[in-house]
């Protein structure tokens, strides 16, 4: 059962709060015990910035991207953050106003131009933002900030070092590509992002990037398009955050949250718009899942599944058993756009105002769906899933689509699985047990749960914020959750506000923490460096 705490002096509106980079890394007053087999450093990604001058950010995703490594030496820790010099905030702090349009806020003329400069700026067209604030990834041996277009930036990760702007429509055909690729254990990534396909229709590439070079020549520059998956409305992509993929299979999750094109391109470069004005929802369509062979890359199109409403920003994990595709999912009740609900304005809000938000909007759910890759016309009206161990079902329709009905395996009022980790390295593509994820929309607490089994263990503390946990296992781990999390914490009231948590991945109990006399403003994802 998940504990519930409230937060009446609303501390968690500092998480929202813009701070400086620092000059150089601090020293971290360490309680309890690092392992010593933990080296390493924790690098996140998120907002650092909200306002440029007198300017305010809007949404939550507007924030300028700012990079955070806690490094951790012999027992030791250090905290260090840098924002990221894309040209968005470049430009932004040169000219002390917003300049580039963000997800949820427009960027106007200079208004010092006279009118008929500030006329024909609004027909200069799309200028994409950089503003790589989501995630970091590795490719080859390089690291990567991003966000959800065509741009990645270089970074160095130890002297957080802005290095160089990519923009990947270079090299393969995609208008953005996802904030959660997937990366094998050769270094070999997969991502997803959609793109114009053919008589000028939306549809969705995957792309391959492989792994590091013998010749130390860069991966991306080898960048190709494995296949392309169809969108089921011409001018109107849906929203695509993650994907899943197993050994065999890749996994996409098409919502009803979509992208009108047609608006994108009409309002932004005529009278001005931001990417959130350009969503719409489809409240007919349901939601599609879509399911490609990995080698050969192939689209399974005679596989028809369909199911109700839902957003769906992060998978968990999929895998394949006894001629079934089991895909876990963070979803979101519904065809009303989650995002709707993340502006500044409303995650500043005192504690009452943010518990009606949260109940107003769609509510969250963990869930498991199982997708039969051997389907015969004459299993109509038949639930086609035999695995033991769940309670999905898989219905075969005249029509030849396959209704799916999912098995829940967290839910509860105001309290989510979102923003979920796993034992990634040994698990990603695999059967597992191992689930971990944080709270909706004020992240007070880490939640573990065991997705076969449902049992979960909370880790909460009044008035702290973590961060997503990051699972790193230990040299000689023997289960699945030998290891430790680390996330990062803060808790505005204290005198060290600022902390990395690490706790026992098996139960959750605090092995260390390594406090700085700083406050961290919220991050969204990032990775462990060994």
């Amino acid at each position: 059962m998940v504990s519930r705490v409230e937060h009446p002096a609303a501390g968690y509106k500092k998480i929202f709060d813009s701070v400086e980079e620092l000059n150089e890394p601090i020293a971290a007053t360490v309680i309890g015990t690092i392992p010593s087999w933990l080296g390493g450093s924790l690098l996140r990604m998120g907002p650092g910035l909200f306002e440029i001058g007198s300017e305010p950010f809007y949404h939550l995703f507007d924030g300028q991207a700012m990079i955070h490594k806690f490094d951790l030496k012999n027992g030791q820790v250090t905290y260090y953050r840098k924002f990221i010099k894309t040209d968005a905030y470049v430009r932004n702090m040169t000219e002390k106003r917003v300049v580039i349009t963000e997800f949820g806020t427009t960027a106007y003329p200079d208004p010092c131009k006279n009118i008929f400069s500030r006329f024909f700026t609004y027909f200069k067209g799309i200028e994409v933002t950089d503003n790589c604030m989501v995630n970091l990834y590795p490719v080859g041996e390089d690291f990567y900030a991003c966000t959800e277009t065509n741009f990645i930036t270089k970074v160095d990760p130890d002297s957080l070092e802005t290095l160089q702007k990519v923009d990947l429509c270079k090299y393969v055909s995609v208008n953005g590509v996802t904030a959660h690729p997937h990366i094998e254990a050769d270094g070999t990534l997969y991502n997803i992002g959609n793109c114009f396909g053919k008589n000028m229709s939306l549809a969705y590439n995957i792309i391959k990037i492989p792994g590091p070079q013998t010749d130390k020549s860069d991966p991306i520059e080898k960048s190709e398009v494995v296949l392309q998956l169809p969108s089921s409305e011409r001018l109107k992509p849906s929203y695509v955050h993650s994907f899943g993929m197993t050994d065999n299979y890749f996994i996409f999750v098409e919502q009803p949250v979509k992208i009108n094109l047609l608006k994108f391109l009409s309002s932004w470069s005529i009278r001005g718009a931001n990417y959130m004005d350009c969503f719409e929802s489809n409240e007919s369509m349901g939601t599609w899942f879509h399911l490609a062979t990995k080698n050969p890359g192939g689209y399974l199109g005679t596989h028809k599944f369909r199911t109700s409403a839902f957003n769906i920003f992060h998978h968990i994990n999929a895998y394949e058993d006894q001629g079934f595709v089991v895909v876990d999912l963070c979803t979101w009740k519904g065809h009303d756009f989650v995002y709707n609900y993340l502006y500044l304005a409303n995650v500043r809000e005192n504690w009452d105002d943010v518990k009606r938000a949260a109940m107003k909007a769609p509510q969250p759910e963990a869930r498991r769906y199982v997708l039969p890759l051997d389907i015969h016309r004459e299993e109509q009206g038949k639930n086609l899933v035999s695995l033991p161990y769940t309670t999905a079902t898989a219905v075969l329709n005249r029509d030849g689509t396959v209704w799916l009905e999912p098995e829940i395996l967290f839910s509860g009022p105001r309290q989510a699985f979102e923003f979920p980790q796993i034992n990634y390295k040994q698990c990603c593509g695999k059967k597992y047990s191992l689930g971990l994820g944080l709270n909706h929309f004020i992240p007070d607490r880490i939640v573990k749960m065991n997705v076969q089994t449902k049992q979960t263990w909370v880790w909460q503390e009044e008035d702290c914020y973590p961060s997503e946990p990051v699972f790193v296992a230990s040299p000689e781990a023997k289960q699945e959750d030998d290891g430790v999390l680390l996330s990062i914490l803060v808790k505005p009231g204290a005198e060290r506000p600022g902390s990395l948590l690490i706790l026992n991945a098996a139960d959750l109990t605090e092995v260390a923490r390594a406090e700085v006399d700083v406050i961290i403003p919220v991050t969204l994802h990032g990775m462990y460096k060994p």
